[in-house]
């Protein structure tokens, strides 16, 4: 019996590795890394060439390379599950109980304006102002396979709190991208595109049930908001919010494509995403280049502004009473968790490739601070929650798992 425990203790991290929330993680950790790996060997030109030579046809004239493709079109998947997981979750989820949404609406605003004051004090502004936004986000499935990882040591309440901190920052990092990211705006195409949303809520207010109208006019709207000049993308967001939650039979409809897109997005879309992005060339990076503030002042704004940020408004709202603390959660735990909030990774590199537009050197900088930043926070974070106390429904598991105990 003695045995079998320090086995099992051994070959946890591995048999967790297959455990859903880890594999997306793990998965974008070797993507990252094939992408280094890809932009700094022998195949580094075809590897710039595929994201970035022009296409010999396209039928789109703007969307002329792949990376365009990619970061345009093939996101607007992601962040279409995006929107679907937050109306689930402000309808009939954690955002949709008032006292429930406190603590992680509070933490998520901290979260992402002290990440941008750290950013702004080292970094120093000046050219480098317009990437306050990067250290901003918090990648779910990067941080969310690193719980996974973790098995049932992290108390259910802190994954659901890391899941619902990581949803409000998504739609805080929707908004900074169209408000902040977004140099001009054509009229036409925006009113085009405020037409096929009213006809989109229409269909709703019908009580349309069939997904095929809705994804037909999704897709025209991505096309009139890619012409308006703010991000495609949040076409995603928009057409996401215009589904609706059931049928006309009472079956789940919004629910029911959630789960269905969200193994596309997770094991195809943002690996592809993170493979075409993560790529940065060393060899055209200077010593200059690498002590730059920019690196510094992105890894610094996910590993210390988000932790800080996080940790001290729910210490904060805890002791004030404004809200309560995570169900059998110590603080140390909490303190892990936070620390995981500044995996940025897929929204950090999407913001990174909009704060700098047309500037290789900064957006290849940027990238160095959010890869560095975002692998100090995971493993950082799982280290601290690794070392914590074993929880007593583990220790249940452990034992009903024991076939010396039965």
């Amino acid at each position: 019996m003695t045995s079998s425990n320090p086995l099992r203790s051994i070959f946890a991290p591995v048999r967790a590795l297959f455990v859903s929330d880890a594999s997306a993680g793990v998965l974008l950790i070797l993507v990252a890394a094939a992408a280094m790996l890809a932009a700094n060997s022998p195949l580094a030109g075809e590897y710039r060439n595929l994201f970035y030579g022009d296409l010999a046809w396209t039928p789109i004239a703007k969307l002329d390379d792949l990376h365009l493709w990619i970061n345009d079109g093939l996101m607007a998947i992601f962040f279409f599950v995006v929107g679907l997981e937050v109306k689930r979750e402000l309808i009939a989820g954690q955002l949709a109980d008032p006292m429930k949404r406190r603590l992680p609406v509070l933490a998520a605003g901290a979260g992402m304006f002290v990440p941008a004051a750290v950013y702004m004090l080292v970094s120093g502004g000046g050219q480098y102002t317009s990437g306050w936004a990067i250290p901003a986000a918090t990648d779910i499935a990067f941080a969310m396979g690193v719980l996974g990882l973790l098995g049932n040591r992290v108390p259910a309440s802190l994954r659901l709190f890391l899941l619902t901190v990581a949803i409000v920052d998504d739609i805080g990092a929707v908004l900074v991208i169209a408000l902040f990211y977004t140099p001009s705006i054509k009229t036409a195409w925006l009113l085009a595109s405020v037409v096929v949303f009213a006809l989109m809520v229409g269909l709703n207010r019908a009580r349309v049930s069939s997904l095929w109208p809705y994804i037909l006019m999704a897709l025209v709207l991505w096309y009139c908001v890619l012409n308006t000049g703010i991000h495609a993308t949040i076409a995603g967001v928009v057409a996401a919010l215009t589904i609706p939650m059931r049928r006309r039979d009472g079956n789940s409809m919004l629910e029911k494509l959630e789960h269905g897109l969200a193994p596309w997005s997770a094991y195809l879309v943002v690996p592809v995403f993170g493979f075409a992005n993560a790529g940065v060339s060393l060899d055209g990076l200077g010593l200059e280049a690498l002590l730059d503030p920019l690196p510094y002042a992105i890894a610094a704004g996910l590993v210390v502004g988000k932790q800080l940020g996080i940790f001290t408004a729910v210490w904060l709202a805890v002791k004030t009473g404004f809200a309560q603390k995570p169900d059998h959660a110590s603080w140390t735990e909490i303190y892990g968790v936070s620390v995981l909030c500044g995996i940025g990774f897929t929204m950090s590199l999407f913001i990174g490739g909009l704060a700098f537009p047309g500037n290789e050197l900064l957006i290849d900088e940027a990238k160095i601070g959010i890869l560095s930043g975002s692998a100090i926070s995971a493993i950082l974070g799982y280290v601290i929650l690794r070392m914590t106390t074993p929880h007593p429904e583990e220790e249940c598991d452990d034992h009903a798992n024991d076939p010396s105990r039965h």
